[in-house]
């Protein structure tokens, strides 16, 4: 098994100074917005205008192009690039990322005569996100590495809070990917309990781990859905910080879905080893509070497991108990994701938090509604939702409301003998999911949840293909600003 650790920020392409660069070899990128073109094209050489005008450069978000060098000594030894970046700061991060794919390999500086209103901080971290590569099990991985272009980052972004944040965000979304990308003979829920020991020891937080007979007895909903499996389900839970808001983060984590007795056709099978996506996305949302330092009481909750098949595997409209004592009904066995977030939710609630967030690939039909791109946000609180849909906007990671629609609580109680998972209707599948959760989580919580895809069907600048840290900066932005206010 390749056990998946945090990366070093060197990795994802960014660099605190140019020490070990030659100033031959490091590039001048000067930044500027679609407005300062106009401004930048006053002081820029003869030679570049021309290049400008006879490259037919239009000066669009994200647009970049290598310039010759002016009459003067350039600060990077002949080698200068423009890039538009912008002016609206939710944009920056992915016109960095089109920016970095698109220059030629090598070691950059941001000029200082970049127009000052770009937030240089996103733009670092659209820098990371584009340079992301999941290479651990292909035979040319050293080659691949070594075509990584580096950033050095600006004096303001190099020590103190801002640099830990930006570090934790680069370094959390790309554990969240290397989770998710991993094969599923590797990240078993013994993987993703090597991992949270890894942060555990990184970051000197306390950990313990739930499992068998003390699993059966006080967790038996985690334990009925992975019984079935070679590699034991567990409950991972890690706490860190001794003040401020109590936050806790909730993730599933089946790290393969083969759908249990109610069997996946083989092409849906596929791609299950995502479906451990929300436990991913919270160890690296945890990695990103956790590097920042944010004054928080941090408590992290994975329902580890994997959905297979066996002699030990539950049966439809078989009834289980869980940690709540309350009977469900198993409506599909292909819907065990709120199972295990059920006991995990439950345990989460008798601490008390004062936020308290699940993400989890649950549900096809959040997909059918909103696409694979935007996840489902549901909360209790409309002030809460209001706060999350702004921070997701401020930092460009969207999420989409959708209700939790009280009429639709019938459905769950339609099940045979008791509550049902599922519900009997095949409509509304994200909103009865997400109700099926508020049974255990409460009407009062101040409890969200986000039914995300975790994947990336197809590659954009900073966003590969594969696994992707859906909502991670959204929820890190919201928990910051409850840490501010507390």
């Amino acid at each position: 098994m390749t056990d998946i650790v945090l990366r070093e920020i060197e990795s994802l392409g960014l660099a605190a100074n140019s020490a070990n660069t030659e100033k031959s070899d490091l590039g001048d990128l000067h930044l500027i917005t679609s407005g300062g073109f106009a401004n930048w094209q006053t002081s820029a050489s003869p030679s570049q205008l021309a290049w400008i005008a006879a490259n037919g450069f239009f000066a669009k978000s994200g647009a970049s192009i290598m310039l010759p060098p002016d009459e003067a000594a350039s600060a990077g030894g002949g080698r200068t690039a423009l890039g538009i970046i912008d002016a609206d700061g939710s944009a920056a991060i992915w016109d960095s990322s089109a920016i970095a794919s698109n220059l030629p390999q090598g070691s950059w500086a941001i000029s200082p005569d970049s127009d000052a209103e770009i937030d240089f901080g996103q733009v670092c971290l659209g820098w990371a996100l584009a340079q992301y590569q999941f290479n651990t099990y292909r035979a040319d991985a050293k080659i691949r590495d070594s075509q990584i272009s580096t950033l050095i980052l600006p004096p303001a972004l190099v020590g103190g809070n801002a640099a830990r944040r930006l570090q934790g965000l680069a370094r959390g979304v790309a554990l969240c990917r290397d989770l998710i990308n991993s094969p599923p003979n590797h990240m078993t829920p013994a993987g993703l309990e090597t991992t949270a020991h890894h942060l555990a020891k990184t970051f000197d937080a306390t950990i313990t781990v739930n499992s068998g007979d003390a699993l059966a007895r006080d967790y038996p909903a985690i334990n009925i859905v992975g019984r079935a499996a070679e590699i034991a389900p567990r409950l991972i839970d890690l706490s860190w910080g001794d003040t401020g808001p109590k936050i806790t983060l909730i993730g599933k984590g089946i790290t393969f879905d083969s759908g249990g007795l109610d069997l996946k056709p083989s092409k849906a099978m596929e791609m299950m080893k995502k479906d451990m996506g929300g436990a991913a996305t919270v160890l690296g949302l945890a990695t990103a509070i956790m590097t920042a330092g944010l004054p928080v009481r941090l408590r992290v909750l994975i329902p580890a497991a994997e959905n297979a098949v066996s002699s030990q595997s539950m049966r439809p409209l078989d009834v289980i108990e869980t940690r709540a004592g309350i009977a469900v009904e198993v409506g599909n066995t292909d819907a065990e994701g709120r199972l295990v977030l059920a006991d995990a939710i439950t345990l989460a609630c008798e601490d008390e938090p004062d936020f308290m967030i699940d993400f989890a690939t649950l549900t096809g039909a959040a997909r059918v509604a909103l696409g694979t791109e935007l996840p489902a946000l549901f909360c209790n609180k409309d002030t809460t939702a209001s706060a999350i849909l702004d921070a997701s906007n401020v930092v460009a990671d969207p999420l989409w409301r959708l209700p939790l629609f009280d009429p639709y609580e019938r459905h769950l109680d339609g099940g045979y003998v008791t509550l049902s998972s599922t519900g009997a209707s095949g409509y509304g599948g994200a909103i009865t999911a997400a109700l099926f959760l508020r049974r255990f989580a409460g009407k009062q919580t101040n409890w969200a949840h986000i039914d995300v895809m975790a994947w990336n069907l197809g590659g954009r600048p900073g966003r590969p293909k594969g696994g992707e840290a859906m909502g991670l900066r959204a929820i890190f932005t919201y928990i910051e600003s409850l840490a501010v206010a507390k």
